[in-house]
């Protein structure tokens, strides 16, 4: 366990290492929005296209992963969908609040999840991770849009979503580095240089956009959803996606990386639809403070026991 923490001990000092930047105005709001946008347009791109080009992976191994990703997903939206009427009737949970809770369980973090797959776990990691990416953003961005859609109080344009999702910088990253490496095209030495400088500054300003958006001055409102939607993604995605390694059989590094996904905080992007489809935004915006927050704790435990289980 000791060394699982002093492990993701240089992610969690990265990612406070940015909260205080951003808290004391070290750098101002447009900056950090710049960082993001490199990140998502460029190093993070960058470096999955580098990994994917020239990873060696087994298709029959990545056909069981994937198909472990996906019962993760579609499990904890079942639940979620089924259990809606007694959230609403028992615990006063509202249309838009359940969208946000939606989000929080079903979404994760592509910038932390890449960047401690780089670090703990190293280039078979990488690879793992962009698999994920490539399998699950998908799935994620349309039924979320069409829970928001039916729930929120906004209308969403399902279409829309969908030609946002041929222009995800990820998503054309995952497919140009597969047909590099399934053409044998692969990388000349010069482009996988230039493609190493420019990815290697994703992982540590990744974590810095993360810190710098925590906000702490609403975490204590709604407290009972928020620690409900954090206990939802944080401890019960890494549940269903266990079960869904054991049914398809991922073990080893692959059923890490696979946890790893599962346990990382939501995505910051939640907000912004939150806010766009009429979601509870305030929620969504005190969920991801406090599963960035949570995740110090959580992450260490779930890689700690994926060595065990």
């Amino acid at each position: 366990m000791l060394l699982v923490i002093s492990a993701l001990l240089p992610v969690f000092i990265v990612i406070v290492l940015g909260y205080l930047l951003r808290s004391r105005g070290v750098l101002d709001a447009p900056a950090w929005h710049g960082m993001e946008d490199l990140c998502y347009y460029v190093l993070f791109p960058v470096l999955l296209i580098k990994t994917l080009a020239v990873a060696e992976v087994n298709p029959a191994d990545v056909a069981r992963y994937s198909g472990a990703l996906l019962f993760a997903i579609f499990a904890m939206t079942g639940l979620l969908l089924a259990g809606y009427p007694a959230l609403h009737r028992y615990f006063g949970i509202s249309r838009p609040a359940f969208t946000s809770i939606f989000q929080g369980a079903t979404r994760w973090h592509g910038f932390i999840a890449l960047s401690i797959a780089g670090l703990v776990i190293g280039e078979e990691g990488v690879v793992y991770m962009a698999v994920t990416m490539a399998v699950i953003i998908p799935p994620l961005n349309i039924i979320n849009v069409m829970v928001l859609a039916h729930f929120g109080e906004a209308e969403g344009n399902l279409a829309d979503v969908l030609a946002k999702l041929l222009r995800n910088p990820f998503i054309i990253a995952c497919a140009l580095g597969a047909f590099l490496n399934v053409t044998g095209l692969g990388l000349t030495t010069l482009l996988y240089n230039i493609a190493d400088i420019i990815g290697s500054g994703a992982l540590g300003i990744g974590l810095l956009t993360v810190g710098a958006g925590i906000h702490l001055s609403g975490i204590r409102d709604h407290r009972g959803r928020v620690v409900f939607g954090t206990l939802l993604r944080l401890l019960g995605m890494p549940l269903l996606m266990y079960l869904g390694c054991q049914i398809f059989g991922v073990v080893g590094l692959p059923r890490m990386v696979a946890l790893l996904a599962a346990a990382v905080p939501t995505g910051s992007a939640t907000f912004v639809l939150a806010r766009q489809m009429g979601g509870d935004a305030p929620l969504m915006a005190n969920l991801i403070t406090l599963q960035v927050l949570g995740a110090t704790v959580t992450l260490p435990l779930v890689l700690w026991l994926s060595y065990f289980l």
